[in-house]
């Protein structure tokens, strides 16, 4: 696992701690490796997923430290999304 992804989990983490995030979520960084959400834990790793958000580290590193809201990422395609957009707002307001 790669620097950048383990400092990535660690962040999101932080962020969802506490939250009632159930579906499973998986974070593709480019690059560098892709993080899944899975029952409540958060571990670099692929598989099936009911959202995918796609981006690059420094997008997903804005995020995570608040200088770039999920929303303007995706509506200036920084960020793409697949899968259910429910789940996807829903993880944009822990994160934003």
């Amino acid at each position: 696992m790669s620097e950048a992804v383990a400092g990535a989990i660690e962040a999101l983490k932080e962020k969802l701690d506490g939250t009632d995030i159930e579906e499973t979520v998986k974070f593709d960084i480019e690059d560098e490796g892709t993080i899944l959400v899975q029952n409540g834990e958060v571990a670099a790793g692929d598989g099936d997923a009911e959202v995918t958000i796609s981006a690059s580290l420094d997008t997903f590193r804005e995020i995570f430290d608040g200088e770039l809201s999920p929303t303007a990422a995706y509506m200036s395609g920084r960020m793409a999304i697949e899968g259910d957009m429910g789940v996807a707002m829903k993880l944009s307001q822990v994160l934003g």
